[in-house]
């Protein structure tokens, strides 16, 4: 699956990255530091999927979903913020699944192969913005966050 990361900080990019080269099958295949960046790669690298921070610098996140919709539209988007209560926001805007930073690295796996079974038309594990899924997995790290940066720039995920 290839994937288009889009968060203006780049500790959250670099931790991103570092997380999804582990997996087999995901392929990062650009990052976009704000909605202009995002809208230009969405159409030249053709990616399957966005791990879209939720308040990315440049246009509304509505504005931005209509225009990678426009773009791309089997694009699946999976919205990323900090804030666990901007969750429903994003699904009810267009998201495809939403995750929270403080969330599990597994929860964001989840939610990335959910989207690869849809895109594939087989039904997904999760319903989008499912909390608990990783727990029924039995994921090892629940409660390893998505990307934790330290003091001094290492990334743990």
């Amino acid at each position: 699956m290839r994937i288009l990361l889009a968060d203006d900080e780049s500790r959250v990019r670099f931790a991103l990255s570092v997380l999804l080269e582990r997996q087999p099958g995901l392929e990062v295949v650009g990052e976009a530091l704000d909605a202009e960046d995002l809208l230009r790669q969405a159409e030249a690298a053709c990616p399957d999927l966005v791990l879209l921070d939720w308040k990315l610098p440049g246009l509304s996140p509505d504005e931005l979903l209509t225009g990678l919709r426009k773009a791309r539209p089997e694009l699946c988007v999976i919205a990323l913020s900090g804030r666990p209560e901007a969750r429903q926001t994003a699904l009810d805007a267009g998201a495809d699944a939403f995750v929270c930073k403080c969330d599990s690295a597994q929860r964001l796996l989840a939610a990335i192969e959910d989207c690869q079974l849809r895109q594939q038309g087989k039904p997904g594990h999760l319903r989008a913005g499912d909390q608990t899924e990783s727990k029924k997995r039995g994921s090892s790290g629940e409660n390893t966050p998505v990307m934790q940066v330290d003091e001094i720039g290492s990334t743990s995920v």
